[in-house]
């Protein structure tokens, strides 16, 4: 990078920190303060932090790797600003009345205190090995592609990156908490926008325009159905990508992930009121609406440019095109001075709120789920305290990954939407007849929750075997059948429908829950003040704004169906 690469990159530290320095002189004298910013966010901050914390390394390394090597499949994942708008339309009024800090607490008070161990349990395992672990891993190996630096002071470079960007990220979210993840979030959004934005245009200059990507991707076939890399809508005998798959598979993931992950939710949550928290999921999905055009757009680019080139991305010891690189590639290859400046910058937001807003959503569900539920007399200011060395905890078992992850990263990180198909489900049933059925009872949703979790862990299991001591081709056993080589997307549809079967049919074995108990928290349980509280909240100009974002949904559908 060039000097002023480098000025860049300091005007926008110097910018953070002087956003952690005011936050840090907030009081946060209890949990709503620290986990929640004191319940006094608006829409901007909402609606920026929903976005900024979903863009991380599976944007940066993932989502354009995936368009350098399947062109547009993985985009069902990205045009999912309509699951944001479920969240803000049906979900955040029965939150609201909650008055819950994490979905675990949720669950207990829909259904039981099991309920709520098994999410959290479930939830800090995963944010540990999964979204933590590949975080870090993808932010030392992006570093270390851009700055094109091997090694520093006799260390890998990917050492200093990787320990570098966790330690940082972590000392603003222990003095900070939530409010530095959310205001932080309206500093990097627009940066990460910007600068992801010069590689799109830049990259098509290079290319020739979009007409050229177009033609150059729609020329190579990823199956022999006669799909190409511009469908979005492969063939049902697609191995990967079957269409019916691939649009219930990614609307599972997507309710999860969106309308009931703490991950997301929890922004959601610091929310001043109703209308600020739904306000904050439209503009959120405005924003979902660009990852595509911004991260899996320009990977079809550089493998065009690879194409038409002839060498573009650098190449695996396979001699096959390094997909995974393609976006750092681009950066290193395509950016004037200053400018590559302005886009480690948006790499440093993107990895920084991702990994931010983990460690304080991780941080709250231990010190919310259990050391508050063990010692709920515990002083206010001391939750804060242990929600800070909770968050140290995390920081060290990241980093303690980091070895793991390097030696199994590429394999990791082809599993990681695979574990995310298999934790989704479970979930998703737990919480989606959770609010519209009131007979679901305590013991249905708790055993909704274990199916899922056995199911899941059985199909990681089997995932893990067969893939190192091989699996029969033409077909072995049924266990083989139906937890290895069935389609992962279909599979994760059918495990939604198992996960609400046996939620229905415990349900009505078992008694049926207090109607007080759930009062608010299920369609057809409020009260006449908090449906009028509700329906204060939103206007027409919310409902149009909702109507924008699923036309451009549907318009995206119809253009590269």
């Amino acid at each position: 990078m060039a000097v002023l690469d480098w000025i860049v990159v300091g005007i926008f530290a110097l910018a953070l920190i002087g956003i952690i320095v005011w936050v840090m002189k907030q009081k946060q004298n209890n949990a709503d303060d620290y986990f929640l910013g004191g319940k006094d966010a608006t829409w901007i901050a909402i609606g920026a932090s929903i976005f900024a914390s979903n863009i991380g390394s599976e944007h940066l390394i993932g989502l354009a790797g995936s368009g350098a090597a399947s062109g547009m499949a993985m985009a069902h994942w990205e045009i999912q600003g309509w699951m944001i708008l479920l969240l803000g339309w049906v979900f955040v009024p029965f939150y609201s009345r909650s008055m819950v800090i994490t979905m675990p607490q949720f669950l207990e008070k829909r259904y039981n205190p099991a309920s709520r161990t098994i999410l959290s349990v479930i939830s800090l395992i995963s944010y540990v090995l999964t979204k933590v672990a590949v975080t870090v891993y993808a932010g030392g190996l992006v570093f270390q592609q851009v700055f094109g630096i091997e090694s520093l002071w006799g260390i890998d470079f990917f050492w200093i990156a990787a320990i570098g960007l966790v330690v940082i990220t972590a000392l603003y979210t222990i003095f900070g908490g939530m409010k530095s993840v959310l205001y932080t979030s309206v500093l990097q959004t627009p940066i990460l926008l910007l600068g992801s934005l010069i590689i799109l245009v830049l990259g098509l200059k290079e290319l020739g325009g979009w007409d050229q990507m177009m033609a150059i991707c729609s020329e190579v076939k990823v199956n022999e159905y006669g799909d190409s890399m511009v469908n979005l809508i492969r063939d049902n005998r697609d191995a990967q990508y079957p269409w019916l798959g691939a649009l219930i598979g990614s609307a599972v993931i997507g309710f999860w992930y969106w309308c009931t992950d703490q991950f997301i939710v929890q922004r959601v949550l610091s929310g001043r009121d109703e209308k600020q928290a739904r306000r904050g999921t439209i503009f959120g999905a405005y924003l979902k609406l660009l990852p595509v055009f911004l991260f899996l757009i320009p990977g079809m680019i550089a493998f065009a440019l690879h194409q038409q080139l002839g060498s573009f991305l650098p190449l695996t010891p396979e001699g096959l095109p390094n997909s995974d690189a393609a976006f750092p590639t681009l950066v290193a290859k395509l950016l004037p001075a200053g400018v590559k400046g302005l886009i480690v910058c948006g790499i440093l937001a993107a990895l920084m709120s991702s990994l931010a807003s983990l460690f304080n959503s991780s941080a709250a569900l231990f010190t919310i789920d259990f050391y508050q539920r063990f010692k709920p007399n515990t002083d206010p200011k001391k939750l804060v305290k242990i929600g800070q060395a909770a968050t140290v905890v995390i920081v060290i078992l990241g980093i303690l990954w980091i070895p793991v992850m390097r030696s199994v990263g590429d394999v990791l990180y082809l599993y990681l939407q695979d574990v995310q198909s298999v934790l989704a489900p479970g979930i998703a049933a737990a919480f989606l007849l959770g609010v519209t059925w009131k007979k679901a009872t305590a013991k249905g949703g708790m055993w909704g929750l274990i199916a899922g979790l056995v199911i899941g862990i059985t199909r990681l299991g089997a995932k893990v075997y067969y893939s190192n001591i091989g699996a029969t081709p033409d077909g072995g056993s049924w266990f083989q059948w139906l937890f290895y080589d069935t389609n992962w997307l279909f599979f994760c549809g059918w495990m939604l429908v198992f996960c609400l079967a046996v939620i229905f049919v415990v349900s009505m074995f078992t008694p049926a829950p207090d109607p007080e108990k759930i009062k608010g928290l299920v369609f057809g349980t409020s009260t006449p003040e908090e449906r009028a509280v509700t329906r204060a909240s939103w206007d027409k100009w919310d409902v149009i704004h909702s109507i924008i974002i699923l036309g451009i949904t549907a318009a995206f559908y119809w253009y590269f169906w």
